[in-house]
């Protein structure tokens, strides 16, 4: 990527061969990594970091970065059989978040910044079945975080897919925070066998291992941080999914790409469409998910 420096921001290539944008204007101060379309640092004007990463994330070409909002495209999890394709194959969480994405735009708009990144078939997808799709990722920066993932179905037949915005937020200590607006949402508990439960509490305090897609629910969230002292809202609009995720000491443990006690610092709250949420397009047919991200100091 030919380097580029404007009053807003600047494109470069990091020591591992990399590249990325970075923004910086009065009112934020954000990276995105053209790999995985990945923002990997959110922080607006006199507030904390929005967004965790990981001391020790892998900046790696074709490896993911732990932390930050990565995209989860086509599949959520591990790739299952489906009544489209009865492929298993492929890197859990999908493509996108390994692929290099390609950045078509980045202007200023008011007091934001707005970034728009694409991707399009490739060998990696060709080989795993995707090769008739669109994916348009626009970013606008600024006091607050608006995310939307449109994706275009370029075949004649079907395209069913996964999605979700990984965001793994920066947290005082992930045992104090709260997060409100699940109550009475179905989830699957993926750390009980799947068992679906429904949340009977008015708040999700964690107490262990958490891994929950809440299904069928559209609801705004609010992550309550006592320790940082601040509130983040977070809504959403064509998303039915919300993943709580928080892999707690002994998983974290397992992790080379994460420090120790990383997981007290995170608390991933997805927006996605997954299992019974998933999206089908006919020919033709787009889909966008949109996602707004703002701190209350």
């Amino acid at each position: 990527m030919t380097e580029t420096k404007t009053d807003f921001y600047s494109t470069e290539t990091d020591a591992s061969g990399l590249s990325k944008i970075l923004v910086s204007t009065p009112a934020c101060n954000a990276e995105i990594y053209l790999q995985g379309a990945h923002l990997t640092r959110f922080q607006p004007a006199d507030s904390e970091p929005v967004l965790f990463l990981s001391k020790r994330s892998k900046f790696t070409q074709g490896k993911a970065i732990r932390g930050g909002i990565p995209i989860i495209f086509p599949w959520f999890g591990a790739r299952t059989a489906n009544t489209f394709s009865d492929r298993t194959d492929g890197p859990a969480h999908g493509f996108a978040r390994t692929s290099l994405w390609q950045l078509n735009s980045a202007t200023m708009e008011g007091e934001e910044v707005v970034v728009t990144l694409t991707l399009g078939p490739d060998a990696n997808s060709r080989a795993l079945g995707y090769d008739h799709f669109l994916a348009t990722y626009t970013l606008r920066l600024g006091n607050s975080l608006d995310l939307s993932l449109s994706v275009k179905n370029l075949a004649s037949s079907p395209l069913l897919f996964e999605e979700a915005f990984h965001t793994y937020f920066s947290v005082g200590d992930a045992t104090t925070a709260t997060v409100t607006g699940l109550e009475q949402a179905e989830y699957l508990d993926k750390t009980d066998g799947f068992k679906r439960k429904r949340e009977l509490a008015p708040f999700l305090v964690l107490i262990g291992e958490t891994d929950r897609p809440y299904l069928n629910t559209t609801a705004p969230i609010t992550l309550s941080d006592p320790l940082l002292n601040r509130r983040i809202n977070i809504s959403k609009q064509n998303s039915n999914t919300t993943v709580i995720w928080n892999p707690w000491e002994a998983l974290t443990a397992k992790f080379a790409d994460m420090e120790p006690d990383g997981w007290r610092q995170m608390l991933c709250i997805e927006s996605a469409n997954v299992g019974e949420n998933a999206i089908v397009l006919n020919a033709e047919e787009d889909h966008q998910m949109h996602v707004q991200i703002s701190v209350l100091n």
